[in-house]
């Protein structure tokens, strides 16, 4: 084969690279679609849809109620976790105490 190659010009190369590129392509495609479909099977043997399987474990993110609350404006609040806001790292760079501005529920 390696003779045959030689023999070939770049065009015809690189329309060589194309189909080969192509073909290896819709190669993949093809058996993805064969594990998918039997993964597919499967699912619905043991009585689940193959996207309840795949769906289940995923966690959504948890969102943490706010435990601080801006003195002047209430619409600033902080949950106590992460990274401290500008109004909470000016409150204790000036000696305050974060308990004072507790959201007492």
């Amino acid at each position: 084969m390696a003779k045959e190659l030689d023999g070939m010009s770049l065009d015809e190369l690189k329309q060589l690279r194309k189909e080969v590129d192509n073909a290896i392509r819709t190669y993949q495609d093809r058996e993805r679609k064969k594990a998918l479909a039997a993964l597919e099977e499967k699912a619905q043997e043991m009585g689940f849809s193959l996207s309840e399987l795949t769906t289940a474990g995923s966690k959504s993110r948890k969102v943490h109620p706010a435990k601080y609350r801006h003195p002047d404006d209430s619409s600033k609040t902080w949950s106590g976790r992460g990274r401290q806001p500008a109004w909470v790292k000016e409150i204790l760079s000036s000696g305050g105490d974060l308990d004072d501005y507790l959201i007492r529920k």
